[in-house]
């Protein structure tokens, strides 16, 4: 894996999170050298499901509104269903999408995560993947949907399950690194 040192990378998460999807990348950013933060819309802790199961809570270290994305190289959205399903009403994780991406830094999105793509409008004209469910909403946002393990287009990076989080992972830090 490439070298992170000296890199910054922003987690944001609710209630409700994927574990793996979260602490999988987590693990290996820090490992390849990187800062990782997760924001959330309160902080203490948020918890984090394995399958249907509530599993392990993981600590919050800023809120979305005090996420400066200045202070970052890349943004990560773990999935889960009700994740990215409920952080796409709350308008400041949105804005956090939208500024990534507007600053060209790398945004990406695993599983159900993509909604938050969907939810900001950076889908047009864009190829993207990710869980068979959200396909057709990727597609009404204006993405081209291919399935593949990870996806790479400019800025935004997607996969579809936890299955794909090495691919994932690589994706991340081959648009952090160069």
């Amino acid at each position: 894996m490439a070298d992170m040192t000296g890199k910054s990378i922003l987690i944001i998460s609710m209630d409700a999170f994927e574990k793996s999807e979260l602490f999988y990348p987590r693990s290996e950013l820090k490992d390849a050298g990187a800062t990782v933060h997760v924001a959330s819309e309160e902080k203490g802790e948020i918890r984090s499901m394995d399958g249907l199961d509530w599993s392990d809570p993981v600590d919050v270290d800023k809120t979305f509104a005090d996420v400066d994305i200045g202070d970052y190289d890349a943004l990560v959205i773990p999935g889960g269903v009700a994740n990215p399903d409920q952080m796409r009403t709350k308008e400041t994780a949105v804005k956090i999408v939208r500024d990534f991406h507007a600053a060209g830094k790398p945004v990406a999105a695993i599983c159900h995560a993509p909604w938050m793509l969907v939810e900001a409008d950076i889908l047009r004209g864009k190829r993207a993947t990710s869980y068979p469910t959200l396909r057709t909403d990727l597609k009404n946002a204006g993405a081209k949907v291919v399935d593949e393990e990870c996806v790479v287009d400019g800025n935004l990076i997607t996969s579809r399950n936890p299955d794909d989080l090495p691919a994932f992972v690589k994706g991340i830090t081959t648009a952090v690194t160069g």
